[in-house]
Order: structure tokens, then C-alpha cells, then sequence
């Protein structure tokens, strides 16, 4: 199996290069789930990052992921659920925005009452 090799890394083994001008590239997932399997199999995680350019650490964190994500251990987050929290996390920025900008208008609407001749009532 050809897999791709990373700019920038140690240059062992069969692999064909692929530049990008420096810019993190992300594995397809059924390349990183082909590589979780060959790991389950026996290869080792050392020979296999060096065989597709990332480090072990990163194959290792796929193995970690793939595990949690297919109940074989529980002591993190699964990707489902980190999905999830990424989505809640930008609704609730949003919704704060959203809150500033009508407090800063009822603050303006309330001064502008305020402001306007004839005890606050414009007609």
C-alpha cells in the first residue's frame, strides 16, 4: 500500500511525496481508518507514521478516537459528541452576539426617548 508522504518529514521508505506549500493537509477518514485497522493487525505505530509522514503520536490519537467513537473505551469524548459540542459552542457565541446587539439597541432607543422633547413621546 502507497500512502502519501508530508512535506517537511523524514523521508523513509516507499511514499509519494505531497507538497502543499506547507499547509496542514488532513488524511481522508478511510485512509485514517485503514490505518487504525493496520495498527489493530500488528503494524507497528512507529513504521506506519513513518510510512505516511505524520508522527506517532498522531497515529496514535486516531487508534485513541476510533476506539472511543466504537465503545471500546470510555474515557473521553466521541467524535459525535465533540461534533456536537464544536455546534453548540458557535449557536452559543452567536445567541451572546446576538444579546449584545439588542442590549446596546435598548440602550439607544432608551436614550433617544429620553432625549426627545415633550416628556419622551414622539408622535
Amino acid at each position: 500500500m502507497e500512502l502519501p508522504r508530508y512535506c517537511g518529514h523524514l523521508s523513509i521508505g516507499p511514499a509519494k511525496e505531497v507538497c502543499d506549500g506547507g499547509k496542514k493537509r488532513r488524511l481522508a477518514p478511510e485512509k485514517r481508518r485503514r490505518i487504525v485497522e493496520l495498527v489493530r493487525s500488528g503494524r507497528s505505530v512507529g513504521a506506519l507514521a513513518r510510512e505516511i509522514g505524520v508522527s506517532e503520536q498522531t497515529v496514535r490519537n486516531w487508534v485513541r478516537q476510533s476506539d472511543l467513537d466504537e465503545g471500546r473505551r470510555s474515557d473521553g469524548m466521541t467524535s459525535e459528541a465533540r461534533a456536537e459540542l464544536r455546534r453548540l459552542k458557535r449557536e452559543n457565541k452567536r445567541l451572546r452576539m446576538e444579546r449584545d446587539i439588542l442590549k446596546r439597541a435598548a440602550a439607544w432607543f432608551a436614550k433617544e426617548s429620553d432625549s426627545t422633547p415633550g416628556g419622551g413621546t414622539r408622535s
